[in-house]
């Protein structure tokens, strides 16, 4: 278990928290002219990253307000805690 930084908060068990997925996905302009396979791709396709990962986590026990998090996948190590609509911090290598 490892504490989160909710930038809401403060800091709180992992517990508290529920991970939503990878951050910054843009919803298509013209959904209506994707056809099946791209309203697919962009349904269900994410990446798969070992490594520094963009995603979002919501405070589910807490105040529930979704944030975005930088975080190396293969050791928990959390880089940076963003809001949401942000963008990352530079410092964060992608």
């Amino acid at each position: 278990m490892f504490l989160i930084d909710c930038p809401y908060c403060g800091k709180r068990e992992e517990t508290e928290f529920h991970q939503g997925g990878e951050a910054h996905i843009e919803r298509p302009k013209n959904p209506d002219k994707l056809t099946d396979a791209e309203w697919a791709d962009y349904l269900f396709m994410r990446k798969n990253t070992k490594g520094v990962f963009l995603e979002r986590w919501v405070h589910r026990h807490g105040c529930r307000r979704w944030f975005n998090m930088a975080r190396d996948t293969a050791t928990n190590e959390i880089l940076a805690i963003y809001e949401m609509g942000k963008k990352p911090p530079r410092k964060v290598a992608k």
